[in-house]
């Protein structure tokens, strides 16, 4: 097999234990640790370890909240996915393929921001640092698009669970490593040195992508614009206009995704839009409302005029409409399923967004919760995103999607059995690990099932589409994960059918629920019975992704789930 078809997608024959486990040495896996790591590392640099920088410098909490913007790029790198898919780099197209060219571009732009970052002083040059760090975050989000493209291109389908533990384990290990070694080298010779170094250390990336195999020819589907007849100086006009309000579109869609209004509070709206945006309970609607608005003025930017055909106008409709209608075409009556079993399939999982204050609740620790949770919880992680691995490559994606779909609700249960047994280290242990193990189980079966729903010539539209779209429903929910909790109490205390539940906390300790029952104004038992009452609720939002992962399974023919290579 040449370096140019070398992984292209076709059907694999079934692949023993043995064989599936040596998967996770062969080439195409290393270079996937090598960029998830190069992702990874960056990602943490401008969203976390800045703040600190920031904080030493003399900054304003304030500010530093706004720096957090810089990653705003991730909730709708959607948007400018078509053009990876269609635009080739000069030179580089030639020389490494579609996919490598684009990554070697964006990991130079993360190293030289980088380095750009470091020669600046947060105390006199912050507008400067604050543009730079949006440009790392851009060629950051813009690298991600191309790295699942390429992984998606150079792998079969069972093969893109082992990918994506790959990938995982990378990215894990640089989170691992922007938490600790920065911080070292900024104690010991500053923060301009540390940055320095670690833009030199994000050059893996650019190893891994010289070493990466090429991808299967790149397929770019042309959109015919010879036949309009438009002056040049209105095309212009009509590109610059269209642009404005296509960025627009984004920074609306971009806030409500991101849960932050800051920047758009700044341009139309004040302060008061900021904090209405994220008002309990109640700013979880005003956000939906920016992703459905901003959606809609995405829409309109690539609408071609009506009844006039331009150049801009054809373009843009077929870039961002053609990826969506053909995957509408090609899973035509199963389509809708496909996408709502999407949406659902990781819910249960991100409404326990409140895990820290039940762990409190229950009287952990600070030391206790960060000694389980963030050691022994990320390395339950990584097992979980490697057996997930396993399971896609072995059972492949149909029987591995469901698998995770059961897994989620399962390991909720956990944490209602962990309310019963009160201040109890073992059972902590044993729930925090089952959820990370089932979660990384579930999210890989996820990543590998959408990445075999995208097709030839638009794998990284659709796989952005895809990847944005799974996380909404579990916005809207996890937003009213409190008020269930407190309503689920307060319907116990007063006789309601949840107070069935307290029974089962009769030999609490006493430290277990009693100071958050106090604050409620209800018993320990009824603060214990409104978090189980919580758990069970979230395991029947996973039964609906256990019900559409069956659908999906019965309805989507085999062939199906590979896509055309």
């Amino acid at each position: 097999m040449t370096e140019q078809t070398e992984g292209a997608k076709t059907k694999p024959e079934k692949k023993s234990l043995l064989q599936t486990l040596a998967f996770f040495g062969e080439r195409r896996s290393l270079v996937m640790l090598g960029l998830g790591f190069a992702s990874g590392l960056p990602y943490m640099l401008i969203f976390d370890t800045l703040s600190l920088w920031l904080r030493d410098a003399g900054l304003s909490l304030a500010v530093i909240g706004f720096f957090s913007l810089a990653t705003l790029s991730f909730s709708f790198k959607f948007l400018w996915a078509p053009l990876i898919d269609r635009a080739k780099v000069p030179v580089l197209h030639r020389l490494l393929g579609h996919r490598r060219a684009w990554m070697l571009i964006f990991q130079t732009g993360m190293i030289l921001g980088l380095w750009m970052i470091s020669g600046l002083d947060p105390s006199t040059n912050l507008v400067l640092l604050g543009a730079v760090a949006v440009a790392v975050g851009f060629a950051t989000a813009s690298h991600d698009i191309v790295i699942d493209a390429w992984r998606i291109e150079v792998a079969n389908d069972e093969e893109q669970g082992p990918m994506v533990v790959a990938y995982q384990w990378g990215f894990r290990v640089a989170m691992i490593a922007a938490g600790a070694v920065p911080l070292l080298l900024a104690e010991h010779y500053g923060w301009n040195i540390s940055y320095a170094v670690m833009g030199i250390v994000v050059g893996v990336g650019l190893l891994a992508t010289m070493w990466a195999p090429r991808e299967a020819e790149h397929t770019i589907r042309p959109i015919p614009t010879d036949d309009v007849k438009q002056p040049k100086s209105l095309e212009i006009v009509e590109w610059l206009g269209r642009l404005v309000i296509l960025l627009a579109g984004a920074l609306v869609l971009g806030s409500g995704l991101a849960g932050d209004a800051t920047v758009l509070s700044k341009l139309i709206g004040g302060q008061a839009l900021a904090d209405a945006w994220t008002a309990k309970p109640n700013g979880v609607w005003l956000q939906l409302l920016g992703v459905a608005c901003g959606l809609a003025i995405v829409v309109i930017a690539a609408w071609p005029i009506p009844k006039v055909r331009t150049k801009p106008g054809v373009y843009m409709s077929k870039a961002f409409g053609e990826p969506l209608g053909e995957f509408l075409t090609r899973f035509q009556g199963v389509a809708g399923l496909i996408l709502a079993a999407i949406c659902v399939y990781r819910v249960s999982d991100f409404v326990l967004n409140i895990m820290n204050p039940f762990y409190r609740d229950m009287g952990f620790s600070l030391t206790e919760i960060a000694e389980i949770r963030k050691v022994f919880g990320i390395i339950a992680s990584m097992i979980g995103v490697f057996l997930g691995g396993v399971v896609v490559a072995r059972l492949g994606l149909m029987k591995a999607l469901v698998i995770g779909a059961f897994a989620q609700p399962i390991s909720n249960l956990m944490f209602a059995l962990l309310a019963m047994s009160g201040h109890n280290i073992p059972m902590l242990f044993t729930a925090i690990c089952l959820d990370n193990i089932a979660g990384g189980v579930a999210g890989t079966a996820l990543i590998a099932y959408m990445s075999s729903l995208t097709s030839a010539g638009f794998t990284a539209t659709q796989y952005a589409l895809f990847s944005s779209l799974y996380a909404l429903p579990g916005k809207l929910v996890a937003s009213q994960s409190g008020r269930i909790v407190e309503a689920s109490a307060q319907a116990a205390e007063h006789g309601g059918p949840i107070a069935v539940l307290k029974g089962l906390f009769t030999r609490l300790p006493p430290e277990s629920f009693t100071a958050a029952g106090a604050k409620l104004g209800v018993s320990a038992q009824a603060m214990a019975a409104g978090y189980t009452a919580f758990f069970i609720y979230t395991a029947l939002i996973g039964l609906v992704a256990i019900v559409l992962s069956f659908m999906v399974a019965a309805r989507q023919k085999p062939d199906e789930t590979l896509a055309e290579a």
